[in-house]
């Protein structure tokens, strides 16, 4: 079947706290372990009071002491929020506790706005033109090849790296450091196709990977019928626009008819950031990953579904793994 994984941003929905998402978090990733999905990533963002997933190593060892097989990771870690040894140190600890586990995507937007940044790290002193050294750096630590300073635990330890990006930049760093990519166009697929191509390219080969890996982040809102996932996408659609407009939201219920009353503008930023989703019944859901799939040739695609009712959030990644299973078994 085609790999198909999780991205998780943990999202707390109105009415609701960080602990009960996290904890939903743990139950969507014990379903999805069950179903066959490949791994489940979360994703660090700050100052965002509709994700609960800002502590990703703390939220990761969590997902991990309720799961037994799934790869857990980060999609991913900001790294200009973070020096590269406390990085290595964290997920040291997590390889440490989920050996085989654990992969750590690395991306060098700050998951945030600039004042939030600053918070974060007391200035802005640390570049995020420095992203490839950082990424060496890191690398270094779990190779052992840092000299006095050693990432314990880290040191020694297999943990693949990605590179993680929404441009060009991600893309010729994954390929001349011969790493996966992981491509960010659930959110920016605006240079999607490009920066695959790039990618592969000028792909040179590494002791992690010998060819290229391009992995695709993708809406999917499955229900069992159009009308039903429609109206569960009027939630993420509500939340694009609070974004977009500068006033981040947890995540709101859903509303009927919510985009046809929105103006111009707005309409064009939800078709241009959702293009890359499937949102529908199964059969509707099966064609729209089919053609996107079909188009972009990824290795893997990523998931993500922003749906405000958890258990109609359980029953989408149900849906869209049992009709792409489906559609895998017809091309067999």
């Amino acid at each position: 079947m085609f790999p198909l994984s999780v991205l998780d941003l943990s999202p707390i929905i109105e009415g609701s706290d960080a602990g009960q998402s996290l904890r939903n978090s743990a139950e969507l990733a014990r379903h999805v372990e069950r179903l066959g999905y490949r791994r489940f990533w979360m994703a660090e963002h700050h100052s965002m009071p509709g994700i609960a997933s800002a502590a990703t190593a703390v939220a990761l060892a969590y997902v991990g002491s309720q799961t037994s097989t799934i790869r857990i990771g980060a999609g991913g870690i900001m790294l200009p929020n973070h020096a590269p040894l406390i990085i290595a140190e964290q997920f040291g600890t997590l390889e440490s506790l989920f050996p085989g586990r654990v992969d750590l995507g690395l991306g060098r937007a700050p998951g945030t706005d600039q004042v939030a940044a600053q918070a974060m790290r007391r200035n802005l002193a640390s570049d995020a033109n420095r992203f490839p050294n950082d990424v060496v750096e890191l690398a270094n630590y779990f190779k052992g090849e840092s000299g006095r300073v050693r990432a314990v635990p880290g040191e020694g330890l297999n943990i693949p790296l990605w590179i993680l990006g929404s441009s060009l930049f991600g893309a010729q760093l994954a390929a001349m450091l011969g790493l996966p990519y992981a491509f960010a166009s659930h959110f920016a697929p605006q240079m999607m196709m490009e920066a695959i191509d790039l990618y592969r390219r000028r792909f040179e080969p590494s002791d992690q990977l010998d060819k290229p890996y391009v992995m695709l982040g993708f809406n999917a809102i499955v229900a069992d019928t159009d009308e039903q996932a429609e109206l569960l996408a009027t939630s993420v659609q509500q939340a694009f626009v609070a974004l977009r407009t500068g006033n981040p939201t947890k995540l709101p219920p859903p509303r009927p008819g919510y985009a046809d009353d929105l103006p111009l503008e707005a309409r064009a930023i939800l078709r241009s950031v959702l293009s890359a989703s499937a949102i529908g019944s199964p059969e509707t859901a099966r064609r729209q990953f089919d053609d996107f799939v079909a188009r972009a040739k990824p290795d893997e695609v990523i998931v993500t579904a922003q749906i405000y009712d958890h258990q109609a959030r359980l029953r989408s990644y149900e849906l869209l793994i049992e009709t792409v299973r489906q559609s895998s078994d017809a091309l067999a």
